[in-house]
């Protein structure tokens, strides 16, 4: 009987850079999968590692450097109360899910900027620009309805932990891709590149839901939510043919918006005339 020599066979031998990149990378993906719960308002699974009271204080604390950003709160006591009265209006009529979200509603001074944004947590913003552009008051529960969709369909806790995830892998990337730190540097940058184009994609789908969520809230306090089509009319005007409003270019475009809002208004509010509510 003959015996096969394996002796004479190389042993395959995986480099240490493979094996600690492979380990970075399942730890990545293991972390941002294991943390999955049910989104109460739009019935959605996410993943996410804040709880919400994290939520809230990462916006509280960050809310003084984003307002100084922009010019400060504005002095304008008129209009800060109105921008206070209007998110007021639509935070009493929010789904009781809302609760663990103590919103607040603020006017900042930039007079150029048209924008408006919200932190984690419920810190809502309105630059002067947009504020002064707007027309009336359905148009700026609109503004402030859609940043209170993007609250409580928690996107930016949703996009941290994509953030993570994306980190996570690029590291494992570089690690992985060479022995030395310039090609492990090069790799990194191609992979973060990647990321960046999979969480942007993300961002538009959050657009469409900020939408949908915006134009309910406004249609539960009372106002018309078709005054949403002329807030993304202003827009595009503000534009002025030429560089995107900084507004625009934090809430990408998903396709024609104004188009998405009207199939969404067929969908959510079939055969209602609007009477009655504050445009």
């Amino acid at each position: 009987m003959q015996y096969a020599d394996n002796r004479s066979r190389p042993r395959v031998r995986i480099p240490p850079r493979l094996v600690i990149g492979a380990i970075i990378g399942l730890i990545a993906v293991i972390g941002y999968f294991a943390n999955s719960s049910t989104n109460p308002i739009t019935g959605r699974k996410q993943h996410i590692a804040l709880t919400p009271q994290q939520e809230v204080a990462i916006g509280l604390q960050s809310a003084p450097q984003m307002a100084q950003e922009f010019g400060g709160l504005s002095q304008d006591a008129g209009a800060t109360a109105r921008v206070k009265s209007v998110g007021k209006k639509l935070i009493a009529n929010l789904p009781s899910e809302a609760t663990p979200y103590p919103f607040e509603f603020h006017l900042l001074a930039d007079p150029k900027t048209v924008n408006a944004f919200a932190l984690p947590g419920g810190q809502i913003f309105i630059t002067d620009a947009l504020f002064a552009r707007l027309e009336t008051e359905g148009q700026l529960a609109g503004v402030l309805g859609h940043e209170a969709g993007h609250v409580l369909a928690r996107h930016s806790a949703a996009q941290i932990a994509k953030s993570q995830l994306t980190q996570g892998l690029v590291q494992a990337v570089g690690v992985a891709s060479s022995d030395s730190p310039q090609g492990a540097q090069n790799a990194a940058q191609i992979a973060q590149m990647v990321g960046g184009f999979i969480n942007l994609k993300y961002g538009r789908d959050d657009e469409i839901e900020a939408d949908r969520l915006g134009l309910r809230f406004m249609r539960a306090s009372g106002y018309d939510p078709r005054s949403m089509i002329r807030v993304m009319e202003i827009l595009k005007e503000a534009s002025g043919g030429s560089a995107q409003p900084e507004f625009m270019s934090t809430h990408p475009d998903p396709g024609n918006r104004i188009e998405h809002i009207r199939a969404e208004l067929i969908e959510l509010f079939p055969g209602d005339d609007f009477q009655g509510l504050e445009k």
